[in-house]
């Protein structure tokens, strides 16, 4: 697994929010199919979600449906799933990244942190200008937050 570190720093994105919910339910919330199609990616986007394997070595194939009416098709295969604690994926096969996803549970709230480790600062740079993934990782995480309202 990489390791993120400041020398890879220009390569990442680093997203973080605390939510108002366990973190059992947040874990649930990523990782079951029936939840995540809700609530996954920027403001205005819908998914399908043709299998999620939630185990090292599974694979969730998704598409991503952009509010422009855009199909954005996605791979992602798990590397390590740490029930409740983390989960590690590789995403590709365009753009290739790799992510680690925490969940660190403080008074009924928890505080989830996304890193996408890119292959070169150039790629992370890309996905940034041509996809706005910066702000897109943050109403990602926004739209979770409002899902767990309802999904107490």
């Amino acid at each position: 697994m990489p390791t993120q570190t400041a020398a890879t720093a220009d390569r990442e994105i680093v997203t973080s929010r605390v939510l108002d919910a366990p973190r059992d339910l947040v874990f649930k919330a990523f990782t079951d199919p029936k939840h995540i199609v809700h609530w996954w990616g920027p403001n205005g986007f819908t998914n399908t979600i043709q299998k999620m394997d939630v185990r090292p070595g599974g694979v969730w194939e998704f598409v991503m449906h952009g509010p422009d009416g855009v199909d954005y098709p996605n791979r992602i295969v798990y590397v390590e799933v740490k029930k409740p604690e983390r989960l590690v994926y590789d995403h590709g096969p365009a753009p290739r990244f790799h992510v680690t996803v925490t969940f660190e549970e403080h008074r009924r709230k928890t505080k989830v942190t996304m890193r996408a480790l890119f292959e070169t600062a150039a790629e992370r740079d890309r996905v940034v200008e041509e996809f706005g993934a910066i702000e897109g990782a943050k109403q990602t995480l926004a739209r979770l937050s409002e899902y767990l309202v309802n999904m107490r």
